[in-house]
């Protein structure tokens, strides 16, 4: 998909797209963190209908609710370009020794040579967390690394103590 970026002077950039029914869409992200999701009556780039309006906190939310069933995907993808190197994801478990205590505790990383590249919340994702990121029962992380690497960060987080 081509995404035609115009930049509007004091005002931020406007990302327009034609969508695959054939419908003109943009968005301007205004120096303010503000978002505006427009749509394009006719062929006039300056006749547009404003859909709605996000702060940035709300296009946040949005962008992760849109993202996070892709995300696995994504890193998927990555891993078939890179050979040795695989994706996986590993659950959180209720009463698991590590829910509710810090990421950093599991030392996951040094332990097993896998990177823990997010955490999945239900519709969240938490990207590239850090040591001090709380885990909860229910947290789906995704892991790259070799296939041994992903077990072991599986028996850390599922089982070790």
């Amino acid at each position: 998909m081509d995404v035609n970026e115009v930049l509007l002077p004091g005002v931020g950039m406007r990302y327009e797209f034609v969508n695959r029914e054939g419908d003109r869409m943009g968005v301007v992200a205004r120096r303010s963190g503000d978002f505006e999701l427009l749509v394009y009556e006719g062929a006039d780039p300056d006749e547009a209908r404003l859909v709605f309006r996000l702060t940035d906190e709300e296009a946040d939310a949005l962008a992760e609710i849109l993202g996070a069933p892709r995300i696995a995907e994504r890193f998927a993808d990555l891993t078939k370009e890179v050979p040795g190197l695989s994706a996986g994801q590993v659950e959180v478990r209720t009463g698991g020794p590590y829910a509710g205590r810090p990421l950093g505790e599991t030392r996951a990383r040094t332990r097993t040579g896998a990177t823990i590249v997010a955490v999945v919340r239900g519709e969240e994702v938490i990207p590239s967390p850090g040591p001090g990121q709380v885990l909860r029962a229910g947290d789906v992380l995704v892991v790259i690394g070799t296939h041994e690497g992903i077990a072991a960060v599986e028996r850390i987080v599922q089982a070790d103590r």
